[in-house]
């Protein structure tokens, strides 16, 4: 594919040197021809070049440019975008921990960026609500060109950026869909003790109690841990029990999962009041001690974040078989709870990052800039490089040359720079794990066993929606959920005073029904009620317009699809 752009670039050059050697030939056949011949000519009116604009566009200052490449206002591929680009562009770069106050300030005071590029939607949503953000529809149909062509092809990108007005103010990508969590279990422990791969969360439950209880590494001490709850495992465990957000829809309804957070809470005290997990979980939110037991080989199910197919086994595979050269292990799919079995996180397949200032005096500029930014050609470079120097093409693809130069010049640049390129349409057979990860055939296995085990389009969603999606709460709401949060929330990790947390670590002195009556007064006392019920009238009103779990199940089934026939193609 890539030598088809290269021969259709080298193509159109040719072309365009045949143009200007014609246009060179006529000016010297007008300058010697007859005055009248002359003044024919000369009464052709020629195109005016259109004229380039000033636009300001923001940037996450991402601290990675190294400074003989510049900054990230002003580096090598800034300069490639203003000069190949359609308009002049000032890039404004804020710090991913200020970008929240700094771009409050600038819409403050009048000075805000024609065009505001940042992932969290709790920015941009209140400046949708305070009317500072400018509708697209209009813009779009007259000054657009490559953006109105992606909406055209992917209606759910345009319901993505909609607000509840019926008008687009967001513009963003289609991103590959890939399992952002899953569960790792040591199948050499359940060999040892012969256990079968849990189906149901009771059986998980057993399983992690023999782990525990039965000495799986055969050392004749009992100083293993059957499952690491800290950190992310929390919340895999929360998704089990469908007890996420906390928002669950029961008979059509959308309802606070009480219940859920209640049932869930029990099986993470079973396992802490039974020493099947570490007691000082409380107090690793980063999972490092968790991670760390794992790879020693003393515990036996982890649920970690995954990046890429790699971290599986760059992180956990391979030092845990330094340490234990015998271990083999697994992805485990979610079981079985009292609430059905769910799919975990995915990555959101539709991600919203820009929206245009409702000040601005050019908007056709911002939606040209955006246009090429969109552009495959534009993210063919900002992937890639320069061919020849920082990448060759090998059987069709691109090959960095020299990873160090690559980080350097390119990806620690660039990283930020591709918010609105289309991961998820771009993606063949050059984006698979089988050309990715070419020198490692396990790390092959992984991704397609990662594939296998969670993307299971069956199942229903672990939550509403992808966060990025869900809505925003009016400001007197949303300060109700920030008050109660660390008294209600019901992930330990959100603060170790919570009383879901109490319930876990006091055993019969506070149980979890003590919890979910004292949760429940918090919550009501505060006026929870009425978040409850403005979330129920959003669902109810707003379900079929929002961008909910069924519409990134849309998604990924395509792109699903499309890595079968890639894949297919790739072994013949």
């Amino acid at each position: 594919m890539r030598n088809m752009k290269v021969k259709l670039a080298l193509a159109s050059t040719a072309v365009l040197a045949l143009t200007v050697i014609g246009c060179s030939k006529d000016d010297e056949t007008a300058s010697t021809a007859s005055p009248a011949a002359s003044s024919s000519v000369s009464s052709v009116p020629t195109k005016a070049p259109e004229v380039r604009k000033d636009i300001t566009v923001t940037a996450y200052d991402t601290g990675r440019v190294s400074q003989e490449e510049g900054t990230n206002e002003s580096n090598r591929w800034t300069k490639w975008i203003n000069e190949k680009g359609p308009e002049n562009v000032k890039f404004t770069a804020v710090s991913f921990a200020q970008i929240k106050e700094k771009t409050n300030v600038m819409f403050a005071s009048g000075s805000a960026p024609d065009l505001l590029m940042v992932f969290d939607p709790t920015i941009r949503n209140p400046l949708y609500e305070q009317k500072q953000l400018l509708p697209l529809d209009d813009l779009i149909a007259k000054s657009s060109t490559d953006y109105k062509k992606l909406l055209e092809q992917n209606p759910l990108l345009r319901k993505a950026g909609t607000k509840p007005d019926g008008k687009l103010y967001e513009v963003g990508h289609i991103q590959w869909v890939n399992p952002l969590r899953g569960v790792i279990i040591r199948t050499d422990w359940l060999k040892k003790l012969g256990l079968d791969m849990p189906k149901t969360t009771d059986d998980l439950y057993k399983v992690a109690k023999a782990f525990a209880e039965q000495d799986p590494d055969g050392n004749g001490k009992k100083d293993t841990f059957g499952i690491a709850l800290a950190g992310s495992m929390e919340y895999t465990i929360n998704q089990m029990f469908y007890a996420i957000k906390p928002w669950v829809v029961k008979d059509g309804k959308l309802i606070y999962s009480w219940e859920n957070i209640k049932v869930a809470t029990d099986f993470k005290k079973k396992l802490y009041s039974e020493g099947i997990v570490d007691k000082d979980f409380f107090n690793d939110k980063n999972m490092a001690k968790a991670k760390q037991d794992f790879i020693t080989g003393k515990v036996g199910i982890i649920s970690p974040n995954f990046n890429t197919p790699q971290d599986i086994v760059s992180q956990f595979l391979d030092p845990l078989q330094k340490n234990v050269p015998t271990a083999t292990m697994t992805l485990m799919p979610f079981p079985t709870s009292p609430f059905g079995r769910f799919t975990p996180s995915l990555e959101n397949p539709v991600q919203m990052t820009g929206a245009v200032a409702a000040s601005t005096k050019n908007a056709d500029a911002v939606m040209k800039y955006i246009d090429f930014m969109a552009k495959d050609s534009t993210a063919d470079v900002l992937d890639n490089g320069t061919e020849g120097v920082h990448t060759k093409t090998v059987d069709g693809c691109a090959q960095i040359i020299d990873a160090d130069k690559f980080k350097k010049e390119v990806s620690d640049i660039t990283v930020y720079m591709k918010m609105l390129t289309n991961t998820g349409l771009r993606f063949n057979k050059c984006s698979t794990a089988a050309v990715q990860y070419k020198s490692d055939p396990r790390v092959q296995d992984y991704y397609q066993l990662l594939r296998d085990t969670y993307l299971t389009f069956d199942l229903p969603y672990a939550e509403l929606t992808h966060s990025e999606h869900m809505p925003q709460l009016p400001k007197d709401l949303a300060t109700i959920v920030t008050n109660t949060d660390k008294q209600v929330n019901s992930m330990v990790g959100a603060g170790n005073g919570t009383v879901w947390a109490k319930s876990i670590v006091e055993g019969d002195k506070y149980s979890t029904d003590d919890a979910m009556k004292e949760a429940i007064a918090i919550w009501e006392k505060a006026d929870g009620k009425k978040v409850e019920e403005w979330m129920a009238n959003w669902y109810a009103t707003q379900k079929d317009n929002a961008f909910l779990a069924k519409d990134m199940y849309e998604i990924a089934k395509q792109q699903d699809q499309k890595y079968k026939q890639i894949m297919s193609e790739i072994k013949k």
